[in-house]
């Protein structure tokens, strides 16, 4: 069993910033990618950023040049520091894996809970 625990939600003034992260914890052999989706209020959820144990990193467009995503490998943690927030970035946010390696030969995808992040204008 693996489990994600997000913390660092919460209210925020447009402008402002705040910072998410997510500890995973359990049967883990290795995890490649990590990252973190959203999910705004009658919205579907969707990508925000993701990055690989190697660094690589990806943004949605919408995010691109105000969000950083950062991990540390050897505590299997992922951070998203949010600067410049926007009320339309308002959402539930999910940490997530998709190919957590439990084995040399098993996979597992994983969420998170999800914490909440308001933006008020």
């Amino acid at each position: 069993q693996v489990q994600l625990v997000e913390s660092g939600g919460g209210l925020v003034q447009a402008g402002g910033s705040l910072r998410l992260s997510c500890a995973a914890s359990g049967r883990i052999f290795s995890i490649n990618t990590m990252g973190w989706h959203r999910q705004a209020p009658g919205k579907q959820r969707e990508l925000v950023a993701t990055i690989t144990k190697d660094g690589n990193t990806n943004y949605a467009d919408a995010v691109k040049d105000r969000f950083t995503i950062s991990r540390d490998n050897g505590k299997n943690t992922v951070n998203l520091q949010m600067n410049s927030r926007k009320p339309e970035d308002t959402a539930v946010y999910y940490c997530y894996a998709p190919a957590v390696r439990t084995t040399p030969v098993e996979f597992l995808e994983v969420w998170g809970q999800g914490t909440l992040v308001t933006v008020s204008s």
